[in-house]
């Protein structure tokens, strides 16, 4: 073992995050570590992220704990490298940081939830007496707990722990649900005093199976809750003649096949990046009484993975023509079914576009994505008669469903976007010149 110097593990670049919760930590002093071995898991509101070892060498000291805010450059631990590691100087200090998705590592799977915060500092949780029966001071139970105690409504404050050391357990937890001891009511949240959610022992009526939700889910299901109750929704419904545009995509994946694939979702991105230059408002933020009109473009557009929705960021669509459009969404979308996107993958994005055309339907309501103001539903392209004046004639339809924020955006507003970007899309050709 090398006798050098220790080298500190800083938070890596996570994007445009800060203050993002250590959920878990993976090592303690003494343990030895090899080359991208997860050391600690952190987790923001887009994704989970485990800090690798950037070398090999045995941990030293632990600078932080499960319950702590970190950003970039914070210091986490220190290591002191194995004497075939490479020294100190060589090794980087800012490890990478690798993303799960609904497939995480064994070791970050059993607790990671987000926004729930073991309560026991790492290394002392077995000296830590049990909580008072009042309420008062900290709550022993661990992330999976907390989880489904927020799922039955228990209020946890008011729990007895059975466990050791007088930790909180599922079972704690379950009994409390039963005997109907749920938290007394919910918080008021934006100004919105909410009932209590119903708590129902389900299993005095049949057979039941609990399930899991994935990784995606536990961390997205809070900001789609905030946004669809702070944010007030409006849903614009049209459809798109696609007839020229499709026969367009087939032949420019027959030209440049198989260095390139050519979508709908890339059409789509060139079309609404011409709209949102018409219309400048649904490029903007709501920030208190003002509106932040932002004068660059980066489209977010919703990927299914195995673990649920995630949204991947094209960057400065505007600056990009279309086939490099198309090579970067396929790109992202590989990253994300692998479960390889990282934070600045899925920031900063000024509208997003989730398409559920490969499945089905004929319009939906997606749910705005805060700080954004409006985003594009696409559902399946279908065959209809349209009538040109002189006979009906067989075109293919795509229907649009664009929400809106209606504090920043009114119906017209709306209808006049939907409208332009329907023409843009018939002859995207032109708007490509």
């Amino acid at each position: 073992m090398s006798t050098g110097s220790l080298v500190t593990v800083e938070v890596p670049d996570i994007g445009d995050f800060e203050e993002v919760p250590i959920i878990e930590i993976l090592v303690s002093p003494g343990d030895q570590v090899a080359l991208d071995d997860p050391l600690i898991t952190l987790e923001s509101d887009k994704a989970t992220m485990d800090v690798p070892a950037p070398f090999a060498g045995v941990v030293r000291e632990l600078q932080v704990q499960v319950g702590d805010r970190v950003s970039q450059g914070t210091p986490l631990l220190t290591i002191e490298p194995a004497s075939d590691g490479g020294s100190g100087s060589d090794a980087t200090s800012k490890a990478s940081a690798v993303v799960s998705d609904g497939a995480p590592t064994e070791a970050a799977a059993p607790d990671s939830v987000a926004g729930a915060l073991a309560a026991e500092p790492a290394g002392e949780a077995r000296e830590t007496p049990p909580p008072p029966a009042d309420g008062a001071g900290p709550i022993y139970a661990s992330p999976s707990v907390r989880r489904i105690a927020r799922e039955l409504g228990v209020d946890l404050a008011r729990a007895t722990g059975t466990g050791r050391k007088g930790r909180i357990t599922r079972e704690d937890v379950e009994r409390m649900a039963r005997e109907g001891r749920a938290a007394p009511s919910a918080p008021a949240v934006g100004g919105l005093n909410l009932a209590p959610w119903p708590s129902v022992d389900f299993e005095k009526f049949g057979p039941i199976e609990r399930v899991e939700r994935s990784r995606i889910q536990r961390i997205s299901g809070p900001n789609l809750a905030r946004n669809w109750v702070m944010i007030p929704h409006v849903t614009h419904n049209d459809e798109a003649d696609i007839t020229e545009l499709e026969a367009w995509r087939k032949r420019l994946n027959e030209d440049h096949a198989p260095d390139v694939k050519v979508t709908m979702v890339s059409f789509l991105v060139v079309a609404c990046v011409a709209a949102l230059k018409e219309f400048p408002t649904f490029n903007s933020s709501l920030d208190g009484e003002q509106l932040v009109l932002k004068r660059y473009y980066n489209i977010g557009f919703a990927a299914d993975t195995p673990g649920g929705l995630v949204v991947p960021v094209i960057k400065d669509a505007d600056k990009k023509g279309l086939l490099e459009i198309a090579r970067e969404l396929t790109a992202l979308s590989g990253k994300a079914r692998e479960g390889k996107l990282t934070p600045g993958d899925m920031s900063a994005s000024t509208f997003t576009i989730s398409s559920l055309g490969g499945i089905g339907g004929t319009s939906f309501t997606p749910i705005v994505n805060a700080p954004e103001v409006a985003i594009l539903g696409v559902t399946r392209a279908a065959i209809k008669p349209l009538w040109d004046g002189n006979e009906f004639v067989p075109r293919l339809m795509l229907p649009l469903s664009l929400s809106y924020d209606h504090r920043v955006i009114d119906g017209a507003a709306a209808a006049r976007f939907v409208v332009h970007l329907v023409g843009v899309l018939s002859d995207l050709r032109r708007a490509l010149l």
